[in-house]
């Protein structure tokens, strides 16, 4: 045991003067004549005087004193601190994503480094090898005591970047050239890097290196398999060790349900495995990311993006589809299974599932009735891409038949007949293909020069036809063409899908011009390789997407998958939401190895937090005199005693929480706690998103601001007391109604200062717009009641909601106001209304707040936001604690926006 303020001990000397005091004798009796003696007879005969105080007595103030005194002197029980040096030194702790699986370890291990350094009195200078972004470099730190480095340890958290020892070496030789040596303590993620031999060589130059690390520690990460035909393989490495080792890969969906687990096992000595799952493309597309169970921290995440995605791709077959290398399908097949999920069959087949892409080689829409079924789809929104070939040209439906039963799934009309290009009897020869425009979809494809055209169907010549045209041959002639048809499109090869025509179907171009075509069937854009993709969300160091960090920079799009993360470019999502891309942790990472020892090598598992039993002393201590007290009353006699009694049930009393139970029955809850409530509407389904919607909303509340919100009610409001509730949420369904008794508890409520949330929770698509997004929702049949249930609500003028209203910044600053949908606009009443202080006594919008915020008994959030997920879900959270904060607190920060003009006043 070691003492860590031993003066203290002196107060010891005081225990033989309190067992003197204690001790001593009473004065003896002076006989003092007293006449009513004999009424002093007829008293009860008191308990004899004592002489001196028992012994026990005595034994147990003592004991109080002493332990009082030791609890103060903070005696401490060191433990595993060894080879520690009794100076200053130099602390060197790895930060880096390989250090986050034994994180909470490191910091146990610090704290016992910082309890020997409190002990002996000295301080010590701290480098981190991880810097903290990328506008801070990694520098050593000056000496500071231990109580000052545990306030900067005891928050630190593990980058998503891994470490830089080139960097931590200049450091180090910085230091060492100022002249500064003493022990070095360095902790070590055990990964090996290729600036580790300098690294060691300049520790060595500070001093005696002790490092400290966890043997056999399993280091991993998962990174995508590049050559793997299905975009969610992946390889998980990990620092080999000689014994084998199993884990499990989680398919994660992004509101955090698990669609599957893949067990992957490492022999003793492999450095990596591969595991391919096998899942259809509806579940497929639904895998946000990928995560190694059990393992904490960004290396056992890998982020997807829409290249994951398999798109179901639909493949007409007719009878010489299967003809090996000749069959009109066999070499889309070969292009597109790595990145589509291929279906194969006749036309009711295939359009009897989803699909975002159909292909119709040439003579697979010949006949009227397969043509009518494809331009329905497409004017749905499919896009169908054809190849042309001797039956388009030649056969009942070629250009200049019967315009009654002409083809009108094709981009632009053709000439009939081929053209032929080369040959033995013509002058020409083969063309090749121009630079795309930039217009096309291809514009960020290298054209091959050995990719030619030997013939094709020429297009009718018009004054539109290079807006139709996505690519063209060098003497002008279009070899793909497309056009709008409703929502969907037509996209037009002129030339075979073999290479009868062209040696295109055998090139990689091929591959990725399809490739290309799914992706915008599919809605997502795809940048330019030089064009700049700025960070969106990245991954934090517990493996949580979060804001970027200050000095992260954009990424061109085409170094993703070949650049490793860094404190410039750190793991996370990148780019706008229609060509967002994804850097995972294990993006261009080398193969795994364990670090080379530095130093004297020990176990940090080892190094633990002394034990502190001065508060335990001090505890004893008070016992001890709260017993010696509580004995001393009870000795005075039958009425002391009872005091005593009286009091500890008082206290008692006093100490004991007061409970739900105890409050009458015919008290509201709300009358005793802040609450918010929803308006019951009798559909199960409905209520029960409110209920848990209002119960997310308050929880996120409790946990970010000072308020303190209870559980929601549901409440009738011809029936129940409104008073209660600052903020009463109305989901809108079709059959909503309402009374007057209701309008008129409505409109006592608003008068008084309640603010009524009404949402539709969707956009009726009875009343949208054409032009209208696809993330607005869809609620059949509200479009009408929201009239029918404000019938007779005292409603003021009402404003759409935007940035500058008291709303969007009563805690959180907002710019939009998104909940399960986005797009559609929010209303208040407009600013400038005196009626309650200028507090909209309304809130009335569509996207469907309580679905966002619903958490339900389980702790997860069953409804995802579109179109963002889990940053959306973030952004209605935020609009509804503004929300609550402008219901409890009313119009307090309206004057924020007249601040410029008063501070400019005051300076005048």
């Amino acid at each position: 045991m070691m003492l860590l303020a031993p003066w203290l001990l002196v107060g010891l000397a005081a225990l033989p003067v309190i067992w003197w005091l204690l001790h001593a004798l009473p004065p003896a009796p002076r006989p003092q004549s007293f006449p009513p003696a004999s009424l002093l007879r007829a008293l009860d005969a008191t308990p004899p005087d004592t002489n001196a105080a028992p012994l026990w007595r005595l034994i147990l103030r003592c004991l109080a004193m002493g332990l009082l005194v030791l609890g103060l002197a903070q005696p401490v029980f060191p433990r595993g601190q060894t080879g520690l040096a009794d100076t200053d030194c130099l602390i060197v702790v790895d930060n880096g994503w390989a250090a986050a699986a034994t994180w909470s370890a490191r910091l146990h291990a610090l704290d016992g480094l910082l309890d020997h350094l409190a002990r002996t009195g000295h301080g010590a200078r701290l480098l981190l090898t991880a810097p903290d972004d990328a506008l801070t470099p990694v520098s050593v730190q000056p000496v500071r005591q231990a109580q000052v480095l545990r306030g900067m340890l005891d928050p630190l958290l593990p980058r998503a970047w891994p470490v830089d020892r080139m960097a931590a070496t200049q450091a180090l030789g910085q230091l060492a050239r100022q002249g500064w040596h003493g022990p070095v303590i360095y902790v070590s993620d055990g990964l090996a890097t290729p600036a580790d031999g300098g690294f060691a060589t300049a520790l060595a130059a500070i001093g005696p290196v002790h490092e400290m690390q966890v043997p056999d520690s399993d280091i991993t990460l998962l990174a995508p398999l590049a050559d793997g035909s299905n975009g969610l393989a992946t390889r998980l490495h990990a620092v080999p060790r000689s014994h084998p080792r199993t884990w499990q890969i989680r398919l994660e969906t992004a509101t955090g349900g698990t669609l599957g687990l893949l067990p992957v096992t490492l022999a003793a000595g492999q450095e990596q495995a591969d595991v391919t799952p096998q899942l259809p493309a509806e579940l497929r597309n639904r895998v946000d990311h990928l995560s190694l169970d059990g393992m904490t921290g960004p290396a056992g995440i890998r982020l997807l993006d829409e290249r994951e995605r398999q798109r179901p791709v639909g493949l007409i077959a007719n009878a010489a589809s299967d003809t090996p290398l000749m069959g009109s399908l066999f070499y889309l097949r070969r292009a597109l299974q790595p990145v589509a999920e291929l279906r194969e069959g006749d036309l009711d087949a295939l359009l009897a599932r989803p699909l975002s892409v159909i292909i119709a080689p040439d003579g697979t829409l010949g006949s009227p009735d397969s043509r009518r079924k494809v331009d329905a789809w497409v004017r749905a929104g499919g896009t169908l891409i054809r190849f042309a070939g001797p039956l388009l040209i030649q056969g009942p439906d070629a250009p200049g038949q019967d315009q009654a039963h002409a083809d009108t799934l094709l981009p632009v009309p053709l000439m009939g007949g081929e053209r032929v290009l080369g040959g033995t009897m013509s002058w020409s020869r083969p063309e090749h293909l121009a630079p795309f425009p930039a217009s096309s979809p291809f514009h960020d494809l290298d054209i091959p020069a050995d990719v030619t055209v030997s013939r094709q169907v020429l297009a009718q010549p018009s004054t539109d036809l290079d807006s139709h045209s996505w690519a063209r041959l060098t003497d002008g002639t279009p070899l793909v063409t497309h056009a709008a048809l409703g929502a969907g499109q037509v996209v037009l090869f002129h030339v075979t899908s073999t290479a009868e025509w062209s040696n295109l179907p055998l090139s990689g171009l091929f591959v990725s011009m399809l490739e290309h075509l799914i992706d915008q069937a599919s809605g997502i854009e795809t940048p330019a390789g030089a064009m700049p993709l700025a960070p969106y969300m990245v991954l934090d160091g517990d493996g949580a997407l979060v804001a970027p960090p200050a000095g992260a920079q954009a990424l061109r799009a085409d170094a993703f998958g070949r650049t490793a993360p860094s404190a410039t470019h750190p793991p996370g999502l990148y780019g706008p939401r229609n060509s967002r891309r994804a850097l995972s942790p294990g993006d261009g990472a080398p193969a795994l190895a364990a670090q080379a020892p530095v130093g004297t090598v020990s176990d940090l598992r080892g190094q633990v937090a002394d034990i502190a039993i001065g508060p335990l002393l001090l505890l004893l201590a008070a016992l001890a005199l709260l017993a010696d007290g509580a004995i001393s009353v009870a000795q005075r006699g039958r009425k002391g005693g009872r005091g005593l009694a009286v009091g500890l049930v008082l206290a008692c009393a006093l100490a004991t929480p007061a409970h739900a139970d105890d409050i009458p029955a015919d008290v509201p809850r709300a009358a005793l706690e802040t609450r918010l409530a929803y308006i019951v509407t009798g559909h199960e389904e409905t209520d029960n998103v409110s209920r848990e919607g209002l119960q997310g909303l308050s929880d996120y509340v409790n946990a970010r601001t000072s308020a303190v919100l209870g559980h929601p009610d549901g409440v009738v409001p011809e029936r129940d007391d409104l008073s209660y509730y600052p903020l009463i949420y109305w989901p809108v369904t079709a059959d909503a109604t309402t009374t007057p008794a209701r309008t008129a508890a409505l409109n006592t409520y608003m008068r008084h200062g309640g603010i009524l949330l009404i949402d539709a929770q969707g956009q009726d698509p009875a009343t949208a717009p054409e032009n209208a997004s696809g993330y607005t929702g869809s609620a059949p049949g509200t479009a009408a009641a929201p009239r029918r249930m404000t019938a007779g609500l005292d409603i003021p003028p009402l404003a759409r909601l935007d940035n500058r209203h008291v709303l969007a910044h009563t805690f959180y600053l907002l710019h939009d106001f998104p909940g399960r949908y986005d797009g559609m606009p929010v209303w208040v009443a407009q600013e400038g209304d005196s009626t309650n202080d200028g507090v909209s006594p309304v809130i009335i919008g569509s996207n469907d707040w309580a679905h966002a915020w619903a958490v339900d008994d389980t702790g997860n959030t069953p409804y995802a936001p579109v179109p963002d997920g889990a940053a959306q879900r973030v952004l209605a959270y935020r609009f509804g604690v503004n929300a609550v904060i402008y219901a409890l607190t009313g119009n307090y920060k309206a004057d924020q926006v007249h601040v410029p003009a008063l501070l400019k006043r005051l300076g005048e």
